[in-house]
C-alpha cells in the first residue's frame, strides 16, 4: 500500500511502524465511463438561461439561485478544463496550478454532495480512482495539497458512508467505488509523507514528485505556522479512518512546537499569539511577526476545531485556543478613528501593533463565533459577532458590493503621529476613510469566502436573519460582479467607477466550488443536515480550512465543559482562564488517562502517550513514537 519509490531513510523507517496495521483499506475498480457534461447552462451573462437571482424571495428561491451558480462553474469546468486544475471561464481554457489532479473535481465534491446533485456527484466519484497522486510536473505545496485533495477526499467518504447521504435513494455507489475515495487518500498521504522527513519532523511545504528518484523535499529552511499547523485535522482524520496511527503522528509531532513554541521570547510576542516562521532543523521561531490572515491563520482555526473533532485528545489545543484568543481581544482588536464602531483585528511585529488586515483575516469572527458555541463562552461569541459586523461593512463600502484583498485603518487608541498609525496615502482614500473606517490597499477579490464564512457561523449560532440578508447581498453582489463566459472569474477592483470589479483575471479558483458555493448554500438550507454548525452542543462535523466538512472522531459531539482546573499550565500561566465564562464542568477528561483514546495529562506541554515531541528530544529520530494508536 505506501509507495515503492525512496521517501527517505527517516520517513521510510517511520512508515514502516504504521504499515504493520494499514490493512489493505480498499480496493480501487475500474473507472466507468464519465458520463456526459451538462451543458444547458453554459452561456454568456445575459443569456436568458441564466436564472436572475434578484427574483428570488425564499430561502428555497436562493438555493436555487446558489445552486445554479454551481452548475454553470461545474458545466464550463467539465467542458473547457476537466480534468485539469482549474478553468480561465474567459478564455474557455484551463490552468494546472494545483499538480494537475483535478482540483477544481475535488473541491467540488463534498459541495455536490451537500447539495445533494447526484449527477456532478456521479462525474466526480467516476474520475477519483483515475488519479495518480504519485506523478505532477508541478512543484507541490504540501499545505495546499492537504486542505483540498486530503481533506476533499476524506470529507466526500464521510459524507458518502453516513446517513442520510448514504440511505438516500439516489445513491446507487457500491462500497467499492467509495471505498476507492480512501484509498486514493492514502495513497496521497503516502506519496506527501517525504516532507515530514526531516530532522525535527517539521515538515517542509514544497515538494517534488521527480520521476527518476521519486518524491523529495525541496529543502527549504523554515516552514510558517499556518503551512504547518493546518495539516493535523486532515492527516489524523485519515488515521482515524484507516487504523493506521502513522499519519496522525507526523502531523501532530510537527504541530507540538507550535504548542510549546520556542524560544519564547521570540516566538510568542503575546501570549498564544506567535511569530510566523520556524526552523525546520532546530523547530525554533525566527521572527516574532504575525496576525490571523495569510501565512499564520488557519493555524489559530485549527487550535478550536482539533478540540471540536476529538475533545479527549486535544485540550492542549483548546487551552492555546483560549490563550490566542483572551490575547487578540485584550492587545490585537482595533478601533477605527473614523468608525469606533467597527472592529478588525490587526497584526503584530514583536509587540509593535500594524493596523491592517484583509478578506481572508475575515475568518476570524466566525471562527470566534465556534469557539464561543464549543467552550459555551458568550464572551467569545460577542467578540466574533462583532467582527462579522465590520468585515460585512467592508462589502457595503464598495461599489461592488464586495470587500476588498487588503485595507487599512487608524486605530482610535494610538496616537496619530506614531509610526506605526499612518495616515490614508491619498485625499481620494482619505474621504473613503472617514466614511468607511478603513482605505483599500489591494482591490482585487479572488472568489474567497472568508466574509461569507463568517456570516454563516454567525447565522447558526445566532439564527438571527439579518445574516442571510447580509449574505444574500454579498453573493448577489460576486453573482454579477464575477460571472464571466464559461464561469465566474477573480477581479481587479471592487470599488471600481462602473461597479463591475475593474476587469476579469481569467480565473476561477478550485476553492470557488468549495467554500463560497458551499457557504451560500448552507446558510440558505433551512433542513437541518448533520453536516450543520449546531449552536446546542449538537455537532456531527468539524470543517477544514477549504469547507470540507469532516465527520467528528466519535461520529457525534460528546465534549465536556471546560474548566479553569483542567487547564494547561501553559494556559495558567498566563491567566488565559480568568474572566471565561465557560460554565460548569466535571473536570474534563483531557487531564489525565480514561476514555478509548487514553494519554497522558498536558501538563508541561508534551506526553510520550499522545505521540506529540518536544523540541530537544536527542533521540526522536530512533525512538519516533511510542503512544497509543488512536484507533
Amino acid at each position: 500500500m505506501y509507495p515503492k519509490f525512496n521517501i527517505g531513510p527517516a520517513a521510510a523507517a517511520f512508515l514502516a511502524v504504521g504499515a504493520l496495521t494499514l490493512t489493505q483499506v480498499v480496493t480501487v475498480t475500474t473507472a466507468t465511463p464519465l458520463p456526459e457534461p451538462q451543458q444547458k447552462h453554459i452561456g454568456v451573462v445575459d443569456s436568458a438561461e441564466t436564472y436572475d437571482p434578484y427574483d428570488a424571495v425564499t430561502n428555497q428561491d436562493r438555493r436555487d439561485a446558489v445552486k445554479q451558480a454551481f452548475q454553470i462553474s461545474w458545466d464550463g469546468y467539465y467542458k473547457y478544463a476537466f480534468p485539469h486544475d482549474s478553468l480561465k471561464p474567459v478564455s474557455n481554457s484551463y490552468e494546472d496550478d494545483r499538480n494537475g489532479w483535478g482540483a477544481s473535481a475535488i473541491d467540488a465534491f463534498s459541495t455536490a454532495l451537500v447539495m445533494r446533485d447526484w449527477s456532478v456527484i456521479n462525474q466526480i466519484l467516476s474520475y477519483v480512482p483515475e488519479i495518480d497522486f504519485t506523478k505532477t510536473s508541478t512543484e507541490i505545496s504540501l499545505f495546499e495539497t492537504t486542505i483540498r485533495y486530503l481533506g476533499g477526499l476524506l470529507s466526500a467518504y464521510d459524507l458518502l458512508t453516513s446517513d442520510p447521504l448514504a440511505s438516500d435513494p439516489n445513491n446507487n455507489f457500491t462500497s467499492s467505488q467509495t471505498s476507492a475515495i480512501l484509498s486514493q487518500a492514502v495513497r496521497l498521504a503516502d506519496a506527501l509523507s517525504v516532507a515530514f522527513d526531516t530532522p525535527s519532523g517539521i515538515p517542509d511545504n514544497i515538494l517534488i514528485f521527480d520521476p527518476a528518484s521519486g518524491p523529495r523535499r525541496v529543502g527549504q529552511k523554515t516552514n510558517g505556522i499556518a503551512t504547518i499547523g493546518t495539516l493535523v485535522l486532515e492527516w489524523t482524520r485519515l488515521s482515524d479512518l484507516t487504523g493506521n496511527s502513522t499519519y496522525a503522528q507526523l502531523s501532530q509531532r510537527a504541530e507540538s512546537f507550535l504548542l510549546n513554541p520556542q524560544p519564547k521570547k521570540i516566538a510568542e510576542p503575546f501570549p498564544g499569539l506567535l511569530g510566523t516562521n520556524v526552523n525546520i532543523s532546530t523547530g525554533l521561531f525566527v521572527d516574532s511577526s504575525g496576525g490571523w490572515g495569510g501565512g499564520t491563520d488557519s493555524f489559530y482555526e485549527y487550535l478550536i476545531k482539533m478540540y471540536l473533532y476529538d475533545p479527549d485528545r486535544f485540550g492542549l489545543y483548546r487551552d492555546r485556543w483560549i490563550l490566542a484568543a483572551d490575547s487578540s481581544i485584550k492587545y490585537i482588536a482595533s478601533h477605527p478613528s473614523s468608525r469606533p464602531d467597527l472592529t478588525f483585528l490587526g497584526g503584530w511585529r514583536n509587540t509593535t501593533l500594524r493596523f491592517s488586515s484583509g478578506h481572508l483575516d475575515c475568518f476570524d469572527g466566525g471562527n470566534f463565533i465556534l469557539g464561543g458555541l464549543t467552550l459555551s463562552s458568550q464572551k467569545y461569541l460577542d467578540f466574533g459577532l462583532e467582527l462579522v459586523k465590520s468585515c460585512a461593512a467592508t462589502y457595503s463600502s464598495t461599489s461592488t458590493g464586495i470587500g476588498p484583498e487588503l485595507f487599512s485603518w487608524q486605530d482610535s487608541r494610538t496616537p496619530l503621529n506614531a509610526t506605526n498609525n499612518p495616515s490614508p496615502p491619498s485625499a481620494e482614500a482619505k474621504a473613503f476613510y472617514e466614511k468607511n473606517g478603513f482605505w483599500i490597499t489591494n482591490a482585487q477579490y479572488v472568489l474567497r469566502p472568508e466574509v461569507i464564512e463568517s456570516m454563516y457561523y454567525a447565522w447558526r449560532a445566532t439564527g438571527d436573519e439579518k445574516y442571510r440578508e447580509w449574505a444574500w447581498s454579498a453573493f448577489k453582489a460576486i453573482n454579477k460582479t464575477t460571472r464571466a463566459g464559461s464561469g465566474y472569474s477573480s477581479v481587479r477592483d471592487v470599488n471600481d467607477n462602473d461597479g463591475e470589479g475593474g476587469g476579469k483575471t481569467d480565473f476561477q479558483e478550485s476553492f470557488w466550488f468549495a467554500e463560497v458555493l458551499k457557504y451560500c448554500w448552507l446558510i440558505f438550507q433551512d433542513d437541518d443536515d448533520p453536516w450543520q454548525v449546531k449552536a446546542d452542543r449538537t455537532n456531527e462535523f468539524v470543517y477544514n480550512t477549504e469547507c470540507h466538512p469532516l465527520r467528528l472522531a466519535k461520529g457525534k459531539e460528546a465534549q465536556p465543559s471546560y474548566s479553569s482546573s483542567s487547564s494547561s499550565s501553559s494556559s495558567s500561566s498566563s491567566s488565559s482562564s480568568s474572566g471565561s465564562d465557560y460554565g460548569s464542568s466535571d473536570g474534563g477528561r483531557n487531564s489525565g488517562g480514561g476514555g478509548g483514546h487514553q494519554q497522558g495529562g498536558h501538563k508541561g506541554g508534551h506526553q510520550e502517550g499522545q505521540g506529540v515531541w518536544r523540541y530537544g528530544d536527542d533521540e526522536r529520530r530512533e525512538k519516533r513514537f511510542s503512544g497509543p494508536r488512536h484507533v
